[in-house]
């Protein structure tokens, strides 16, 4: 059995608890899963079961576990945010456990175990139940990395960026001019358009708010990194 905090702060560890957060109409359950830490996440509709899974990135079997556990009805899709294997290595298992089928963004699909049933882009909305979670395309951390943005009842956004947007920086880069490219996605598409109060669940590590890493923004970009 998965042991689910319900006191949510964001941080989870490696082999330990999973973490649930309610907010109006939705569930977010988040667990560190693989040696790399890796964030995977549930989405829940409240008000149907309704359920999405955000990268089935490593330790199928707790994945597994966690859906079954919390989702009777299982999920309707599993969205991988890009095609870094660490995002996906528990894919085909938990997609033949659950005969859930996959998306992921086209430029990104090759690379993935599971050609996506489902190619993503820029402006496409993913309905889970009563709630509809909007994709953002965001280049340089990989060429089809996305973001998926929910916002609630109360009208707060939740961002789950995948490995686009951290706590302290954008996502790692590695040839000339990504960089720029994805701080200019991340800064037109997410800062500019959400307020400070957006929430930032992302691929590895602790959740931040937009408001938290804002004043940064300049830094970041003195820095080239």
């Amino acid at each position: 059995m998965i042991t689910i905090e319900t006191s949510y702060t964001g941080h989870v560890e490696p082999d330990g608890a999973a973490q649930r957060r309610e907010v109006p109409g939705a569930r977010f359950t988040k667990m560190s899963v693989g040696p790399m830490n890796n964030n995977t996440y549930l989405v829940q509709c409240t008000a149907t079961g309704a359920a999405l899974l955000i990268d089935a990135a490593n330790e199928a079997a707790r994945i597994i576990e966690l859906i079954e556990q919390e989702t009777p009805g299982g999920v309707g899709l599993i969205v991988t945010t890009h095609q870094h294997p660490d995002h996906w290595q528990a894919l085909t298992a938990v997609a033949e456990a659950t005969g859930a089928p996959t998306a992921a963004h086209a430029l990104d699909a090759e690379p993935l175990p599971v050609p996506p049933k489902r190619l993503l882009a820029e402006g496409d909305t993913v309905t889970v139940g009563e709630l509809t979670l909007e994709i953002i395309h965001l280049v340089g951390h990989t060429p089809g990395s996305v973001t998926l943005a929910l916002t609630d009842g109360s009208g707060r956004t939740h961002l789950f960026t995948g490995d686009c947007l951290f706590p302290g920086g954008v996502g790692k880069t590695w040839k000339p001019g990504d960089f720029d490219t994805l701080y200019a996605d991340v800064t037109t598409k997410l800062f500019g358009r959400y307020g400070d109060d957006t929430v930032v669940y992302p691929g590895h590590g602790d959740d931040t708010t937009l408001g938290t890493e804002r004043p940064a923004l300049a830094e970041w970009k003195s820095r080239g990194w």
